[in-house]
């Protein structure tokens, strides 16, 4: 039989997400000064997500690789390509690729 995972509070939930929200924002603006910094902000985000067992929206997930955990920003250390309906995400420091389905 499944397991059944039980929920956080919706308030905890709540501050949870604007936590994410607020770490995504602030690792945008600190990553021209300090990337490693930025970094860090969106491995703590994930963290909370999971903790709390909220997924994250794609707008967020696009931002930072799924190997490395990096917060990528095309051009600087990522590629950003559209392929076959595809968009490809390439992050420049694990050389991993990312691809996501477009209509």
């Amino acid at each position: 039989m499944p397991r059944k995972y039980s929920k956080k509070p919706a308030q905890q939930e709540r501050i949870a997400k604007n936590r994410i929200k607020f770490l995504f924002q602030h690792a945008k603006e600190v990553f021209k000064e300090d990337s490693k910094l930025a970094d860090k902000y969106v491995k703590l985000a994930r963290r909370i997500a999971m903790k709390y067992k909220i997924r994250l929206p794609s707008s967020l997930k696009k931002k930072f690789c799924k190997h490395c955990h990096r917060y990528l920003v095309p051009g600087v250390n990522s590629r950003v390509r559209l392929h076959k309906h595809r968009l490809i995400y390439y992050c420049m420091s694990c050389r991993h690729y990312t691809r996501y389905p477009v209509k």
